[in-house]
């Protein structure tokens, strides 16, 4: 008997379209229904879909805000998020309401670090506008100072946030013999920083100050909100280039789009924003800015792998067993 007490097989509703071997165990494992279309559910549908399954299975784009959660049927016992990040589900309201809430720790790490490091390359070697040129046929061939930018080797690097992303940005970072600077909600065990050859500041101004790079790999929680503001971004040296990878609502986006215009910062890599899909017009035009759609994560492995943990979250719950990945009220 499953923990929803009336289904051998739970009602579980995706929705968004998953990677086809996740759907297909899916459709193996549960009573499922899959969003083939890919069409993102408005209020109304995750309302109707509260109600009407067992576990639903949402993703960083859907908003589970507390009108969504009290909209629950008495059967809703699981939201499996397909995901590391819980920002966009109210975990207080789900679990006062006794809905469980999972996510898909770890499979993600490593591609995010990637392309941390990707962006953290591309924008002071300044590639977004070598292709830019190459690609609107305006190069005239080489010349001794076109398009110099700076190397990071030799660089301080201060990684806001060092869970499982931001220690894998940190070992990236080592390997280019960057010097590794953090800042945390705790310090790390010396072990850890002895690994990372990592330097710990309790106080984010003064770490943010002394840096040639900044990277955001801390969740959005209320206390990190617009966490780098103009005020604060306005520490940062000159020459000094943000990279983010979390989420666009850790950063004021107009300050910095400002701040980035007039050369008050020089530099910005950015995969997520505040109000995705839309982006701030003035970041757009901008030169010194990698923009990417929100990929962190795209790849087949990471997909793939939060898929599995999604599977088997709903497994383990609808056998009467705690999930591994639950998620509880901080």
């Amino acid at each position: 008997m499953s923990q929803t007490g009336k289904k051998s097989r739970p009602k579980v509703i995706v929705t968004r379209k998953l990677p086809d071997p996740i759907e297909t165990r899916m459709a193996e494992l549960f009573d499922v229904r899959l969003n083939l279309r890919d069409t993102p559910m408005d209020s109304a549908a995750l309302k109707a879909a509260m109600a009407e399954a067992d576990v639903l299975v949402p993703t960083v784009t859907d908003d589970i805000n507390a009108e969504i959660i009290a909209a629950a049927g008495e059967n809703m016992k699981l939201i499996a998020n397909f995901g590391a990040g819980v920002n966009h589900i109210d975990v207080k309201a789900a679990t006062e309401a006794g809905i469980a809430i999972t996510n898909t720790p770890g499979v993600l790490t490593e591609d995010t670090a990637d392309l941390t490091m990707a962006l953290l390359l591309s924008v002071p070697r300044r590639l977004f506008e070598g292709e830019k040129i190459l690609r609107a046929g305006e190069w005239s061939g080489w010349t001794p100072t076109f398009l110099m930018g700076h190397r990071i080797q030799g660089k301080r690097l201060g990684i806001i946030g060092m869970g499982r992303i931001g220690r894998a940005v940190a070992r990236r970072a080592k390997a280019f013999n960057m010097a590794v600077h953090y800042h945390n909600r705790s310090q790390l065990p010396a072990e850890v920083e002895d690994e990372l050859e990592a330097t710990y500041w309790a106080d984010l101004d003064q770490m943010l100050s002394r840096m040639d790079f900044v990277s955001v790999n801390c969740p959005l929680t209320e206390d990190t909100h617009h966490l780098l503001n103009k005020e604060r971004m306005k520490k940062l040296q000159p020459h000094a280039v943000i990279i983010n990878t979390a989420r666009g609502e850790i950063i004021d986006e107009k300050a910095l789009a400002d701040l980035l215009e007039v050369g008050r910062i020089a530099g910005a890599g950015l995969d997520v924003f505040e109000a995705e899909p839309e982006i701030n017009p003035k970041l757009l035009e901008l030169d010194n800015v990698v923009l990417l759609p929100h990929m962190g994560s795209a790849t087949v492995e990471a997909r793939t792998g939060m898929g599995e943990k999604v599977l088997i979250n709903i497994q383990a719950y609808t056998d009467g067993h705690r999930p591994p990945d639950r998620v509880l009220p901080v």
